[in-house]
């Protein structure tokens, strides 16, 4: 989760880099100044695998920086601190200031589950209300989708499953579907969320499972894509019981 104070770790005794040269983008004194309209260039394509592996190097920085909740603000900090630190002259001192990172990440963290939580009540509320919906003391709300038949399992079962995951605000996260593959695991080591909703289901049946965090990924989450404190939402088939 916490991958920030290595990055710039690594970037606080940088080599020191030639004096910097013009670049061609840049306007001469006597250029004139574009007009407020005009259309922005298009960013180059990504043409070589080295220019898309660096392109995917920050993304996966991007996603780093997910649990922090940054605003539009601090992620021009972030911006004028990989360019100070390209050119040698960064504005603090980076050892002083990397023991404060992890302090700081855990507010963070711990404010971005306060506001999923207070996100998740309204959904959870008409969720519990919708034709069908059960809701048991855990706080799970699970509704039939498909009726299945047969027998359901125990917790202590194996089952093969097909499924989808997503937040609240429908962003997917998880998808047997997409892999082609359905997923197989023993019901006691899931969320408490599956272990409890499944043994409601029979084979060949379809399920929906709203899962408050408290019985999900809790306050922690699984970023960057979980949110702690997220509500998660689940369509699962049932597919089989037993077998390894």
């Amino acid at each position: 989760m916490f991958l920030i104070p290595a990055v710039l770790m690594a970037q606080s005794t940088p080599p020191k880099a030639p004096a910097a040269k013009p670049t061609a983008a840049a306007p001469a004194a006597t250029t004139a100044p574009k007009s407020a309209s005009a259309p922005k260039a298009a960013a180059p394509a990504l043409g070589t695998d080295e220019e898309k592996t660096v392109y995917a190097l920050g993304l996966q920085v991007y996603r780093s920086l997910a649990p922090f909740d940054l605003s539009p603000a601090e992620m021009e900090l972030i911006n004028r601190a990989l360019a100070d630190a390209a050119a040698g002259k960064p504005a603090v001192d980076v050892n002083e200031w990397v023991p404060k990172l992890q302090p700081f990440a855990q507010a963070r963290s711990t404010r971005v589950a306060e506001q999923q939580k207070s996100s998740s009540k309204a959904y959870l509320a008409k969720a519990a209300t919708e034709p069908g919906a059960l809701k048991s003391e855990s706080g799970l709300i699970y509704k039939d989708l498909q009726p299945g038949t047969g027998a359901s399992p125990k917790a202590s079962d194996t089952v093969k499953v097909n499924y989808r995951g997503t937040l609240i605000d429908g962003t997917e996260f998880d998808s047997s579907y997409k892999r082609n593959q359905p997923a197989q695991f023993p019901l006691s080591g899931v969320i408490r969320c599956w272990t409890e909703g499944v043994q409601k289901m029979k084979i060949g049946g379809k399920a929906r499972l709203v899962c408050p965090s408290d019985i999900a990924y809790g306050d922690t989450g699984r970023p960057p894509t979980i949110p702690g404190g997220a509500t998660l939402v689940f369509e699962i088939e049932l597919l089989e019981i037993g077998g390894k």
